[in-house]
């Protein structure tokens, strides 16, 4: 209790700007966190013996979820480089219904795969990231073929400029959201791509979402002075299924608030290979991410990063074999980044997109808006753009 007192009267001490509610004073108290402080002692941590248990400070609020075993055969979980179901360790809050937080269900390895694709696959056209706001088709056409060498030799030359993967901030999948209209429409569309699809479908079907269909991700690339701004997502056609948010590289902070940013929200930690379900209720609270932290030993990965993807892997399995030179690339990116998928089901099973006046569809299939990721110690100053907000 220590600790949680602690906390409290940090958060207490911390000077309430004018007009600042709630969540905004709890946010910019986890931005200015000192990780190894008791400024995280608030912050539940669900990996942690103490959250499977019952107690510590925060663990009043943690339950364990009951998911849907037999919904997901083993072999599908393997499929997709993931534990069966039985062995996943889900949990909810009191107060936050439709809310499931599974620890790293992955199986050791296999988020090799995942992170490969963010970096190598997802950010290639005709996916569309930040950088086309600025840049040509051409100049985005192959991001990993163009900052690998660059991320290979970081450690021997730190005064060289980033790569273009280092300046990616967000990539859009399936139904491209748009910034600036906040909506996705028909015309605006590449295929999702497939094995993150069959993914998301076994982990909606083990929370009891039969039937889930991918059809838009957002992929956020985080550097450490990365934050993402208080938001809802409202934006898709269907609010009865699920937001799935998965997690890899660099651990963060995650906030989960109320209908009102005048609720104070809950701080929970994200880990690499973690997945977030948000659904009913919680489908459209308030959230945010303050603060990615660092490395504890400076720069390194997570310890479940540090196993291999097994050399031999089932022959119908949607996972690839991962290169000791890829790896390399992922590896040098992650010491000071995390990357983060999120994916929805933008209409309801036969449902169309309203039909939209002419002018209005063609401002919505161009590139337009700026990162809603903010970067502390960018010499550019942004508008924050927070998605579905």
């Amino acid at each position: 209790m220590g600790k949680m007192a602690a906390v409290v009267g940090s958060v207490a001490s911390l000077v309430t700007e004018p007009g600042e509610d709630a969540f905004r004073k709890l946010f910019r108290f986890y931005r200015q966190s000192r990780p190894g402080t008791t400024d995280l002692g608030g912050v539940i941590d669900f990996s942690a013996a103490h959250a499977a248990r019952g107690t510590g400070p925060s663990a009043h609020k943690v339950v364990r979820s009951q998911l849907s075993v037999s919904s997901v055969s083993e072999h599908d979980a393997h499929r997709a480089g993931l534990q069966p179901v039985s062995k996943w360790r889900a949990y909810g809050l009191e107060g936050y219904p439709g809310f499931i937080f599974i620890s790293n269900p992955f199986l050791p390895g296999y988020q090799w795969h995942w992170v490969k694709q963010c970096l190598k696959l997802y950010s290639q056209k005709p996916n569309v990231c930040n950088l086309d706001k600025h840049m040509t088709k051409e100049e985005t056409q192959d991001l990993w073929e163009q900052s690998k060498e660059f991320l290979r030799y970081k450690e021997v030359n730190k005064r060289r400029p980033r790569s273009l993967l280092e300046k990616l901030r967000w990539v859009t999948l399936g139904y491209h959201y748009n910034w600036d209209s906040k909506k996705y429409s028909a015309d605006h569309y590449t295929p999702f791509p497939s094995d993150l699809a069959f993914l998301s479908e076994q982990v909606a079907a083990a929370c009891g979402f039969q039937g889930f269909q991918a059809e838009a991700g957002i992929l956020n690339y985080y550097r450490l002075d990365s934050t993402l701004g208080i938001h809802v997502d409202r934006s898709e056609l269907d609010h009865s299924k699920p937001l799935l948010s998965f997690s890899f590289g660099q651990s963060a902070i995650f906030l989960l608030g109320g209908l009102k940013r005048d609720e104070a929200p809950t701080a929970m930690f994200m880990h690499s290979g973690d997945i977030m379900v948000m659904s009913g209720f919680s489908r459209l609270l308030n959230h945010a991410v303050p603060r990615v932290l660092p490395h504890p030993e400076g720069e390194g990965l997570p310890h479940c990063l540090e196993t291999p993807l097994p050399g031999v892997l089932p022959r119908d399995s949607l996972v690839e074999p991962c290169s000791v030179e890829d790896w390399q690339v992922c590896a040098s990116y992650l010491k000071t980044a995390r990357v983060n998928m999120t994916v929805r089901q933008v209409l309801a099973t036969d449902q169309d997109f309203p039909l939209e006046p002419v002018e209005e569809k063609k401002r919505d299939i161009t590139i337009e808006g700026s990162c809603h990721l903010d970067d502390q110690n960018s010499q550019v100053k942004r508008a924050r753009l927070h998605p579905n907000s």
